[in-house]
C-alpha cells in the first residue's frame, strides 16, 4: 500500500508536469497513454467534465505564471474551462446535436472536440486553421477561400487576441456564414478591463506573456469585446451560465465565473 502510494503520487507529479510543459502538438499526438493513465491516478468524484461524462479527485493546474489557473484540466480529454462551457451550451441549449444537417466550420479546431464532431452524422464539418497539422484546410484566417453564405454553424475560439486585424476576421465569418446562422467566438478576456488592450510597440514573447497573458497574443480583449463582433455585423447574445446552472454544477464542471460565452448570428 505505502509502495503504490508513493508510486501513484510519483507518476501524478510527472504526469501533471508533462500537461504543463510539452508543447501542445505534442500533447495531442500523446493524448491516448495519457487517457489510458488519468482514470486510474485521479479516481474520484469531486469534479466531473461534462465532456468526457468522468469523474475525477480533481482536475490539473494549467497556464503561464500570470493566468495559472489550479484545478481546472480535464486529466483524460484534456479541457478546460472553457471548453466545458462551449460543451454544455451545445447539449443543452442548442440543436447542435439534434438538427437533421448542419454544415458547420471551425476554425483552430479544438482537439477535445474534433474527433465526436468528425463521427456526428448531422454535420457536414469541415475544418481550418493556418498551420493545424488536424485542420482539413490550411489558409489566413483574413481571407477565407470559401464562398459566401455557406456555413450554419461557425466556431472560432481562442484566435483573435492572435491575428493581426481582428474585425477582418470576425467580418469574413460573417461573410460565410448563412442569414440565419450562429456562431461562437470565444476569446481569453479581461472582465476587470472596459476596454480592449492593444500596443503595437510590445512585440518580444516576455513583454506579449506580461500584458496580454500569453507569448503569442496580440491584444488582451475586454469588456468591450461584444462590440468588435457587432462592427463586424452580428448580432450578439449573452449565455447566462449562472441562470442555467446551480452553483453546485458549476463548482463540479470547474467552469469559470469570469468565463462568458457569446453567440453571434446572422440574420
Amino acid at each position: 500500500m505505502i509502495n503504490f502510494t508513493i508510486e501513484n503520487h510519483t507518476m501524478k507529479k510527472l504526469y501533471k508536469f508533462l500537461l504543463n510543459k510539452l508543447p501542445r502538438p505534442l500533447l495531442i499526438r500523446l493524448s491516448y497513454p495519457f487517457k489510458l493513465i488519468a482514470p486510474l491516478l485521479y479516481r474520484g468524484d469531486k469534479v466531473e467534465c461534462p465532456c468526457c461524462t468522468r469523474s475525477f479527485s480533481k482536475f490539473l493546474s494549467y497556464g503561464a505564471d500570470i493566468v495559472h489557473r489550479d484545478n481546472v484540466l480535464c486529466p483524460y480529454d484534456l479541457t478546460l474551462e472553457r471548453h466545458r462551457l462551449l460543451w454544455l451550451y451545445l447539449k443543452d441549449h442548442s440543436t447542435f446535436f439534434s438538427a437533421e444537417k448542419l454544415a458547420v466550420l471551425h476554425i483552430a479546431p479544438e482537439q477535445c472536440f474534433h474527433a465526436r464532431f468528425k463521427k456526428q452524422a448531422n454535420l457536414n464539418y469541415l475544418t481550418g486553421d493556418l498551420i493545424s497539422p488536424i485542420a482539413d484546410m490550411h489558409f489566413d484566417l483574413h481571407s477565407i477561400p470559401l464562398e459566401d453564405n455557406r456555413f450554419d454553424v461557425v466556431f472560432c475560439n481562442h484566435v483573435m487576441e492572435h491575428v493581426d486585424d481582428a474585425i477582418q476576421c470576425m467580418s469574413e465569418l460573417y461573410r460565410v456564414m448563412k442569414p440565419g446562422g450562429w456562431g461562437i467566438m470565444q476569446v481569453p478576456q479581461d472582465t476587470n478591463r472596459d476596454v480592449t488592450y492593444e500596443d503595437p510597440l510590445i512585440v518580444s514573447p516576455e513583454d506579449r506573456e506580461k500584458h496580454f497573458w500569453q507569448k503569442d497574443h496580440v491584444r488582451l480583449f475586454g469588456k468591450d469585446y461584444p462590440n468588435w463582433l457587432k462592427k463586424a455585423g452580428f448580432d450578439v447574445d449573452v449565455f447566462d451560465k449562472e441562470s442555467n446552472y446551480s452553483e453546485e454544477l458549476i463548482h463540479k464542471y470547474r467552469l469559470s465565473k469570469s468565463e462568458i460565452l457569446y453567440i453571434v448570428r446572422k440574420n
